[in-house]
């Protein structure tokens, strides 16, 4: 009678074995993980890998698994392994609504593309279409931001006083329009001279990143080669002191003669 009983009770399978493999392999697909089990059955891996805090990649199509305990996010929520994407917020669509949201101003398709290392038109086109978020049609590209109207109007700002000044990362709390300020920081670099402009615009381009020295070379009217001298100026330390005004410097007084009588 044992015996049949044994025959007839279901296999008991171990979360633990999923979590044992998953940490020698760091990923693994559901075929993998069902070997690993010794089941048939998709559900049951999954039941398994619920207690136990488990991602799935935003990247190939959600086919891979991962756990928390083993991802380790960078700055931006995002964890690889042998090309395989993770992220923190979970699915690629939580992942952008994530990003977008708060956003300074708000993102373009190709940004996001860059930065998460996948298509991301089809998400974004369905994130719309839920309401989740918003795109306006800036410059013949369409910015993603918020679904909130006010941030979203924020956003849209933002990108565009960015467009306009390049030098501004988040021009949200600004009380200038960009003409404005693109006219004071145009006055302010003509008062520099030869090496501080040039240090000036690599500085900036530095801030900016991937093709800053074509943007700053674009608002400045200089050639983009002098924008990068300077940006490897600053990164070589390579600066000649003696060529930067002291503190109090310039023309010493003129001594004015009296009048003999």
């Amino acid at each position: 009678m044992e015996s049949e009983l044994n025959i007839m009770r279901p296999p008991s399978f171990d979360p633990q074995t999923v979590r044992t493999y998953l940490r020698r392999h760091r990923i693994a697909d559901l075929p993998a993980l069902k070997q690993a089990l010794g089941t048939p059955a998709d559900l049951t891996v999954v039941r398994k890998l619920q207690p136990l805090g488990y991602l799935t990649s935003y990247t190939h199509r959600g086919r891979f698994y991962t756990l928390r305990e083993i991802a380790r996010f960078d700055d931006d929520g995002l964890w690889s392994h042998e090309a395989v994407w993770f992220s923190r917020h979970g699915t690629l669509m939580r992942t952008l609504e994530a990003w977008i949201t708060p956003a300074a101003q708000g993102w373009f398709a190709d940004e996001l593309a860059d930065r998460l290392h996948v298509d991301v038109q089809d998400p974004l086109h369905d994130l719309v279409r839920q309401g989740r978020l918003r795109r306006v049609d800036l410059a013949g590209r369409f910015l993603y931001t918020a679904a909130d109207a006010r941030r979203s109007k924020d956003q849209i700002r933002a990108r565009r006083t960015a467009h306009a000044v390049p030098l501004v990362a988040d021009a949200t709390a600004l009380a200038v329009s960009p003409d404005e300020l693109k006219a004071a920081i145009l006055l302010f670099y003509g008062l520099l001279d030869e090496q501080q402009r040039r240090l000036f615009a690599g500085l900036e381009s530095i801030k900016l990143g991937r093709g800053g020295d074509t943007i700053l070379a674009t608002f400045l009217n200089v050639d983009p080669h002098t924008v990068a001298r300077g940006r490897q100026q600053l990164l070589d330390h390579d600066v000649a002191p003696e060529r930067i005004r002291r503190v109090g410097g310039g023309r010493l007084p003129v001594e004015k003669k009296r009048p003999t009588s």
